[in-house]
């Protein structure tokens, strides 16, 4: 017989669920509660259960930017992944978002209907939520740079909007501290749909040129360093190449050969192995180079 929990008599929260199907590493332990809200109010009254028993809250979209231990999520793991989370309107030049909506299937929306703006997250997996809360993007923007209106959810329930004026968009951050985002509002410019393709294939090529999309990562591991010790600007791809580490394995992970901020996962990896091998790279660039790199990638628990 099943333990009574918190969330027992809801039929939208699985106790016990794995993580790994639904990260790009496929790696993982499982989440102690998984939920997955059909509407606001369902999101709503589990949020409010987290708060009252003290269950840490987690939000999960794509996975693609993600670690989960091997030992799993001690908590409650949100994933707003029902078409009432996927809505899109386009109203002019504007383009009204739920938070679970693709961020790809976004870029090929725009592609179509001729807007401009968001071709610099060609090849950025996620979905919007997860980009604007990390402000998702590369060398060639960012999604913060577009955006009108986020729509957000305190974990009491208590849903308002941010918008342009009080929101700020840093390198992989946003200043969005609510737990949930439930929605945005983009700001595009109209112009020729081929065109808007055009731009989009350019970004396209170019990163399946330089990274290794095809294999199971997260991304980048590590953002980018300020200036180094001697003043110069560089990558944390640039300095781990310069260390000497592309290539390097423990167990089953391995700093991809193509883009040496990108590790890669090798069945059977382990999330443990992921961790040792950046725990190696970041011992490594700081001795040869007086840098301690950062990750992007997000490690759960935290």
């Amino acid at each position: 017989m099943r333990l009574a929990t918190p969330f027992s008599d809801l039929d939208y929260v699985t106790p016990d669920a794995p993580l790994a199907p639904l990260t790009w590493y496929r790696i993982g332990g499982p989440a102690q509660y998984l939920v997955q809200p059909r509407s606001v109010d369902e999101l709503r009254e589990a949020a409010r259960r987290c708060s009252e028993e003290n269950i840490p809250i987690y939000v999960l979209g794509l996975g693609a930017n993600l670690l989960v231990s091997d030992d799993g999520v001690p908590g409650a793991v949100f994933r707003l992944d029902d078409p009432a989370f996927k809505t899109v309107k386009i109203d002019g030049s504007t383009l009204k978002l739920g938070a679970g909506y693709d961020m790809q299937k976004m870029v090929l929306r725009c592609c179509r209907e001729g807007l401009a703006g968001v071709e610099c997250m060609a090849g950025i997996y996620g979905t919007v939520g997860g980009g604007i809360r990390m402000n998702a993007g590369g060398r060639f923007g960012d999604i913060g740079n577009n955006i009108a209106k986020v729509t957000v959810m305190s974990a009491a329930g208590e849903v308002f909007e941010r918008t342009a004026d009080d929101l700020h968009f840093g390198y992989r951050s946003t200043n969005i501290v609510a737990p949930f985002i439930l929605g945005a509002e983009l700001e595009l410019e109209k112009d020729d749909p081929v065109a808007v393709t055009d731009v989009t294939k350019e970004v396209w090529m170019y990163k399946r040129s330089t990274q290794p999309l095809n294999a199971k990562s997260s991304g980048c591991m590590f953002t980018n360093p300020g200036p180094l010790p001697d003043g110069r600007t560089t990558s944390a791809g640039k300095l781990i190449d310069e260390a000497g580490l592309k290539g390097m394995r423990v167990g089953n992970a391995e700093v991809s050969s193509k883009h040496a901020n990108f590790i890669l996962a090798h069945a059977p990896c382990t999330a443990k192995d992921v961790t040792d091998l950046v725990a190696v790279v970041r011992e490594k660039v700081a001795e040869k180079f007086g840098v301690e790199l950062q990750t992007e990638v997000k490690f759960w628990p935290t």
